[in-house]
């Protein structure tokens, strides 16, 4: 099942949309605000509403649904406009490698054991479409290509096994960062906060069982691919280098807390490395490239001694989105362009 949210306005209907069942096929939609009004409403009563949603799913991809639409994916929002819960992980170990290079930091042998996780802000996502406002191309603007699952209510200290269950929906993420503020933060010891400014999700979600063969031990085995300015950047592949299963990801963020519905877990920057090793090529050079700008400067700095591809300018325009084995597109793109911030 693939579900989305309609922007609507504000003013009159709330910030959180109206639900939408899409086919298969990303063409067509039909509105199920007489099932759920909104995706967090839905998610809040998955074991009830969910049948009915994937009723009205198999109408629509049979062509009978009542008041089906062309699909115009720019009238769409990030699934959850806002979430009560963020929570982004950092599953793919060749990216904290390849970072923390960059920082001079050693990454040390329990980050092969014990998960990294960040809480970001969840009151506002950017829509798929919507421009990314920065205040300063000297802050380091950057794009992060990532898989998130929405769960439902997950219990305090479940196992990887439960946690399993209580995944829901799957989506794509473009995890902003601005990397000249990230060492100033982390080094007071903290955390994240204004080096993470708000993420844009896919304008899609789907239910795992969409991704068949292709999600298998909590992850999703199929390339994510990325493009800087209508140029390729990267391809590389979602699930051999994902260290923490999806699973794992969120029995981590639940060990001590409780998880509502509607929380979002992501996986962190997809990332490979060379078959022999290395930390990865770009595709101009036989390699899947990169899903951030962070890494290929740092692969720069390895082998040529200085990084020279720049951070994102103010015009630059970055698209993301992940392809099923035919070819199709399964989440439709997050496609963003970079502006500068003018106060409203």
């Amino acid at each position: 099942m693939k579900l989305a949210t309609l922007k609507l306005d504000k003013k009159e209907h709330g910030r959180d949309g109206e639900l939408l069942v899409v086919s298969r096929d990303l063409s067509q939609a039909v509105s199920a605000a007489d099932i759920a009004q909104t995706l967090q409403q839905a998610i809040e009563n998955w074991d009830a509403v969910s049948p009915k949603l994937e009723a009205r799913y198999a109408e629509l991809n049979d062509g009978s649904a009542a008041g089906a639409f062309a699909l115009d994916q720019s009238r769409l929002h990030s699934p959850l406009p806002r979430s009560y819960h963020w929570a982004d992980g950092s599953a793919y170990l060749n990216h904290v490698k390849l970072v923390r290079q960059a920082r001079n930091a050693e990454m040390p042998e329990t980050f092969w054991t014990d998960p990294l996780m960040y809480q970001g802000g969840g009151d506002k996502f950017l829509a798929p479409t919507e421009d990314i406002e920065a205040v300063s191309e000297e802050h380091g603007i950057d794009f992060e290509g990532e898989i998130a699952v929405i769960t439902d209510d997950v219990p305090m200290a479940v196992t990887p096994e439960q946690a399993a269950g209580h995944i829901k929906l799957i989506m794509l993420v473009n995890d902003v960062s601005l990397r000249g503020l990230i060492p100033g933060e982390l080094a007071k010891g903290f955390g994240f906060f204004q080096a993470k400014p708000a993420s844009a999700f896919s304008p899609i979600c789907v239910t795992p069982d969409e991704l068949g063969d292709a999600w298998q031990e909590g992850k999703v085995h199929l390339p994510l691919t990325v493009h800087l300015n209508g140029e390729k950047f990267g391809e590389p592949e979602a699930g051999p280098d994902m260290i923490f299963s999806f699973p794992q990801l969120v029995a981590h963020a639940a060990r001590t807390r409780y998880l509502g519905a509607g929380a979002i877990v992501g996986s962190g920057t997809v990332s490979n490395p060379d078959p022999d090793g290395g930390p990865g090529k770009p595709i101009a050079d036989g390699g899947v490239g990169y899903s951030c700008l962070a890494e290929v400067r740092m692969v720069e700095q390895i082998l040529h001694g200085a990084a020279k591809t720049p951070f994102m300018r103010f015009g630059d325009r970055v698209r993301i989105e992940m392809f099923d084995r035919q070819g199709n597109s399964i989440f439709g793109a997050i496609d963003q362009q970079v502006v500068p911030y003018q106060p409203k």
